[in-house]
């Protein structure tokens, strides 16, 4: 168990921190005109590419990242950030294919665009209820999660009364000023989080002796409980299970340094990362609310385009931050971030599965000097309410535009505004009851818990926004049933996860070769079957007509 606490050195920096946030939501509140629906929405569509980039990375960068790119560094290498590099590639997607053809409909959300498209309101009322329910299940649980596990490992305070604080706070920036508080405090929190972890970084590589010494005894940081373990079968590892790999089982990956590995790597196989993985994250960087929103809320294309530049490589420091840092740690801790036995883990994380998620709060209250820890906690706040209050934000103009007013089509300014602070404050309330849950539904390595879900239910939408904008031919018809029957499967699999769930390292596995296919060949097969679907019923049905797809999709392709 962690044993250092937070002093008053550290508990001011922290006030300080809440003050700036306070005050700069108070500004948002003053200045933007947040009675109208492009005001409260879009920021008014004002914003610049510095401001709007720092929002998007921001917004990614949660306290999940802190404690999942930590852990999963400790535990298996720098593979996971492979992860981040990719989305450098995709937000420049983003930048220069989808956003010309978003901002052209003149769209504020993307399941409007997709009702544009096809001329349908199934799929825009399909779309904003399963972007909802992604945010429940791989966002706001998750972030509630990695951020109780710091403040109770630093703080020791009570986990309800920890987390409705943060509610709270959250709540308060962006139910009151929209996203253009939001986007303001993003660019505090860009900067806290960016110096912060880049501190911790330089302290961590000078306390293991640099790169070179990293590099040598990472190999060798292995728990003395694994002993226990002598007698495990390691002939059940193989290509097939995302998560019974070398390093799950205490023993650091021999690929550890290799960030693309090879096709049966139960980490990092290079095809599905590539060819599955890729595909499946088209949709939260090029089709996400929460990413999207941002960048239709810049003044115009160009500074749209700049924001994705700049976000882009925002998002490279993840890996010399939050990666290699996670390491160290289990370099510098491996009793405790290593640790294997169940009946220890259970002692030092509360989680039997491996206590790899501590690495990155381990560092922050071993190594940093009093005062600097309490920049990083700020770090890792700012991270967790940057996060939720998009989260937040972009749920509610869902909600409003999309399912609410479905139903008011002719519903007033100020009645969307109500609506939308009123569904905000819903979703504090489904946060808070999903605490108990999210402690028991979550396995040794939290990142690869939330990428494993996403590819259970983002390839289809991926996959039907890409046809959307690239083949004219693609109807209503096609595209809902595909979605349908990608939702189907996708549902199969990620139930039968949580029903089967991935067995110890020191226990057999015998489930079925559906259940223990890597995620990311899973993502890729989903991904496919969605694309034949629409192909095949848009053939067989009729042509969408010349006013769906003129304007709707790029130009060189539009009728």
């Amino acid at each position: 168990m962690l044993q250092r606490k937070l002093n008053n050195a550290d508990f001011t920096v922290i006030a300080l921190y809440f003050a700036a946030v306070l005050a700069i939501g108070i500004y948002a509140m003053c200045k933007n005109k947040r009675n109208t629906v492009n005001g409260y929405f879009l920021a008014g569509r004002y914003m610049t590419w510095f401001s709007v980039g720092a929002s998007i990375f921001a917004s990614n960068i949660g306290s999940e990242h802190f404690i999942g790119l930590a852990g999963s560094g400790a535990a298996s290498g720098i593979a996971v950030g492979a992860f981040e590099l990719n989305s450098c590639f995709l937000l420049q997607l983003l930048g220069w294919v989808f956003l010309p053809v978003y901002i052209a409909s003149g769209v504020i959300t993307l399941p409007e665009y997709m009702k544009k498209r096809f001329a349908s309101e199934r799929i825009r009322t399909y779309l904003a209820v399963l972007s909802l329910m992604l945010y429940i299940f791989t966002k706001i649980s998750v972030n509630l999660y990695s951020g109780a596990i710091f403040i109770q490992q630093a703080l020791y305070w009570n986990l309800y009364l920890s987390v409705l604080l943060l509610l709270v706070v959250t709540a308060i920036t962006t139910v009151t000023g929209g996203l253009a508080a939001v986007i303001y405090t993003d660019m505090l929190h860009t900067s806290v989080m960016v110096v912060g972890a880049t501190v911790l970084s330089v302290l961590s590589f000078i306390e293991v002796g640099g790169y070179a010494e990293l590099y040598r005894r990472y190999p060798l940081a292995i728990a003395t409980n694994i002993s226990h373990l002598s007698s495990y079968n390691n002939s059940n590892i193989n290509g097939f299970s995302h998560s019974r790999s070398n390093s799950t089982c205490g023993m650091p990956s021999p690929h550890a340094w290799d960030m693309l590995r090879g096709p049966t790597d139960p980490d990092m196989p290079w095809p599905g990362f590539l060819l599955g993985q890729t595909p499946a994250s088209i949709w939260y960087w090029c089709a996400d609310q929460m990413i999207v929103q941002r960048t239709l809320a810049a003044k115009s294309l160009s500074h749209a385009q700049g924001s994705t530049l700049f976000a882009g490589f925002l998002k490279v420091l993840p890996v010399f931050i939050l990666v290699l840092p996670g390491m160290i740690s289990r370099v510098l801790f491996t009793e405790e971030v290593a640790c294997i036995d169940p009946d220890i883990c259970m002692k030092v994380c509360q989680n039997k599965m491996g206590c790899s998620n501590i690495a990155f709060p381990k560092l922050v209250l071993e190594i940093m000097p009093a005062g600097l820890r309490g920049i990083m906690m700020s770090v890792m706040l700012a991270a967790l309410v940057s996060d939720l209050a998009s989260i937040f934000n972009s749920a509610s103009t869902l909600f409003t535009m999309d399912i609410y007013g479905r139903f008011r089509k002719h519903a007033a300014n100020k009645e969307l505004m109500i609506v939308g602070r009123l569904f905000a404050c819903f979703m504090v309330l489904v946060g808070i009851l999903w605490i108990p849950i999210i402690q028991n539904m979550q396995g040794a390595q939290l990142y690869i818990y939330i990428q494993s879900i996403a590819a259970y239910l983002s390839p289809p939408i991926a996959a039907l926004y890409l046809l959307a904008l690239l083949w004219p031919r693609a109807n209503e018809k096609g595209a809902f049933w595909a979605l349908m029957i990608g939702l189907l499967i996708g549902s199969v699999r990620m139930i039968l996860n949580f029903v089967y769930p991935d067995p110890h390292c020191d226990e057999s596995d015998d489930r079925n070769i559906l259940i223990r296919l890597h995620y990311m060949y899973f993502a890729l097969a989903l991904f496919v079957i969605t694309i034949l679907t629409v192909v095949l019923i848009s053939l067989l049905t009729e042509k969408p007509t010349k006013e769906q797809v003129t304007n709707q999709i790029l130009c060189f392709f539009s009728a």
